[in-house]
């Protein structure tokens, strides 16, 4: 909760003088004591967020739609063979879009499908054969992997109470040294910075040649699927720290 600017006035107002000289940290003002700490958690990710994207472009749009429809089923069986509940796996919309040659008042030359599934895991020992097993088809593409937990809020409510706990230790010890005891809060800022080592990227991208062709019907070019290496194994996760900033005014007593 932050101060309003009616309370900073009348706090400005009633500071007749600074008793000693001040650390960032600490800030006497009339009787008034102001403390800055910081508190941090750390922990291991529990949660592994995994995104793939689905395409397919083919002349007949009953066909595109299909295929695409078929490799996310097939990641969505192989995401429920390796633990992963339904509640787990994102299968997202397919989106259509024509595929014009000039003209766009001509009719399509063919059809693009294409849609995102993202998975849910827990047990990270299924990362790697789920990598292994969506590829082998060669219409999705494996975009992101990212660590992260499962219970952000846990983990920046613990932040909070550690920078709390600094704080009130801190202003409890500079009033011992002068003989007075810490009074009620008067007031409170907070801020809590973002997750720090959330994230590791790996994109996969399925390799594609152009090739001409000519015959009796004419030139033209079109799309060829190149063979994929093997997938890369997944990174490890780093640990996740969450940190939090209090600033709190408590009144000497």
């Amino acid at each position: 909760m932050g101060l309003r600017a009616g309370a900073v006035v009348m706090l400005v107002a009633c500071a007749s003088a600074i008793v000693s000289a001040q650390t960032p940290e600490l800030k006497f003002i009339a009787d008034t004591l102001v403390v800055q700490a910081d508190g941090t958690y750390e922990a291991d990710p529990d949660l592994a967020t995994m995104t793939f994207r689905i395409f397919s472009q083919e002349k007949e749009l009953k066909k595109a739609y299909e295929a695409a429809t078929q490799s996310m089923q097939r990641i969505s069986a192989l995401a429920t063979n390796n633990g992963l509940k339904k509640e787990d796996v994102s299968t997202g919309v397919l989106t259509v879009a024509p595929v014009y040659e000039g003209d766009r008042k001509k009719r399509a030359r063919s059809y693009y499908v294409q849609g995102e599934l993202v998975l849910r895991v827990h047990d990270f020992s299924h990362i790697g054969p789920i990598l292994d097993g969506s590829v082998e088809d060669g219409i999705a593409d494996f975009r992101s992997l990212t660590y992260s937990l499962s219970d952000e809020e846990a983990a920046k409510k613990q932040a909070v109470a550690e920078a709390m706990r600094r704080a009130i230790g801190r202003a409890s010890v500079a009033l011992e040294q002068k003989g007075q005891k810490l009074g009620g809060l008067r007031y409170m800022s907070l801020d809590v910075q973002h997750l720090l080592g959330v994230a590791q990227l790996q994109t996969l991208q399925m390799a594609t040649e152009t090739v001409e062709v000519s015959g009796g019907g004419g030139g033209g070019f079109f799309s060829k699927k190149a063979a994929l290496p093997p997938p890369p194994p997944p990174p490890q996760p780093q640990k996740i720290t969450v940190r939090a900033t209090v600033q709190c005014a408590f009144q000497i007593q």
